[in-house]
């Protein structure tokens, strides 16, 4: 186990070298053709060309390579590989913040939004495919697949926005005025935005929303897997053997479905961070996700980089926690 945990974390070095590097150079590309980026810190202001000379001096951004379209800038990639993994340095943004400030500030809400979105995916999505693996046929299994069906099939900003308008402004405003309902399920549970006197409540409609494909995927997979798994011979040897249904049930056939599905909530994490871009802006969280997004729009590249490299790293992470939950679900799995 030990050995195979040091080969991954060997191969978390080119995976990490060649993301930042393809970020790296879609930033740099992105200053030579769209120019200097400091002058979208004065708007419409005119300052003198030594002032913008000194700030772009500041950021680093003075590098005659970044005057040559599509040249890759090397000295400056390696400027900044050196001060992320040497100096755990992640640059600043325009306005001379530190990345890792930023950081700081809005890691607490996605971390929130990911524990409620990934609770609701393992606890329901298990359920519901359990459920519908178990009866096979039956109106709880049509339920589960055509309910999935729909909401994979709904792109996740209009299902915020759906969510947002009908539960959390319509439904929320006639909640808000009975006063038999408790502020915590009107203004918190049922609020259109994040508000700061329910840090949690507030989160758990966009939590919903950020969990609902990966719930809709991991009931369907849990389903499949269980469904195969019921009819193999090592359940029939089991049934023939006088076990329990409980421990038929919940020892063999769901240890062994779970592999796959243990795959697919691992992958989600990622999805999750992605995810957030759009439902922490439709729900106003103030998280990573639209830390990013406003990166993107304001052309803040050291901390587009520096963000997406610390996502990176959880990324991986992740996937590794996952592959050594493997040997846990089945003990025929081996990794030395």
């Amino acid at each position: 186990m030990g050995r195979y945990v040091v080969r991954r974390l060997l191969q978390f070095i080119p995976t990490v070298f060649f993301t930042m590097f393809l970020l790296h150079y879609l930033t740099v590309v992105g200053i030579q053709f769209n120019g200097n980026p400091v002058r979208a810190i004065f708007g419409e202001r005119r300052p003198p060309q030594a002032t913008i000379d000194q700030v772009t001096a500041a950021l680093k951004l003075d590098n005659t390579c970044l005057k040559v379209k599509f040249h890759p800038c090397w000295d400056l990639f390696g400027d900044r590989m050196s001060d992320i993994f040497l100096h755990f340095d992640f640059g600043t943004n325009l306005r001379f913040r530190p990345v890792t400030d930023i950081l700081a500030d809005a890691l607490p809400f996605t971390l929130k939004l990911t524990v409620i979105a990934f609770t609701v995916e393992a606890v329901v999505g298990i359920l519901a495919g359990v459920l519908a693996g178990l009866r096979s046929g039956s109106f709880m299994d049509y339920f589960v697949k055509i309910t999935t069906v729909v909401v994979i099939a709904i792109p996740i900003f209009v299902l915020a926005v759906l969510i947002r308008q009908f539960v959390g402004i319509d439904f929320g405003n006639f909640l808000r005025g009975e006063d038999w309902v408790p502020d915590l399920v009107s203004r918190g549970f049922f609020a259109a935005t994040y508000i700061n006197a329910y840090p949690w409540a507030s989160l758990v409609m966009p939590g919903l929303v950020l969990g609902a494909l990966s719930l809709a995927s991991t009931a369907r997979l849990t389903r499949t897997s269980i469904a195969e798994n019921i009819r193999g011979d090592y359940v029939r040897t089991a049934k023939a053997k006088g076990l329990m249904r409980k421990r038929i049930i919940g020892v063999h056939t769901l240890r062994n479905s779970l592999i796959p599905v243990a795959t697919n909530l691992g992958l989600s994490i990622g999805g999750y961070i992605t995810g957030a871009i759009i439902t922490e802006g439709v729900f106003n969280v103030p998280g990573v996700g639209s830390v990013i997004a406003r990166g993107i729009f304001q052309g803040e590249s050291m901390t587009i980089i520096g963000v997406t490299t610390m996502l990176v790293l959880v990324y991986l992470v992740a996937n590794l926690l996952v592959d050594l939950l493997y040997a846990v679900l089945d003990p025929r799995i081996r990794y030395e």
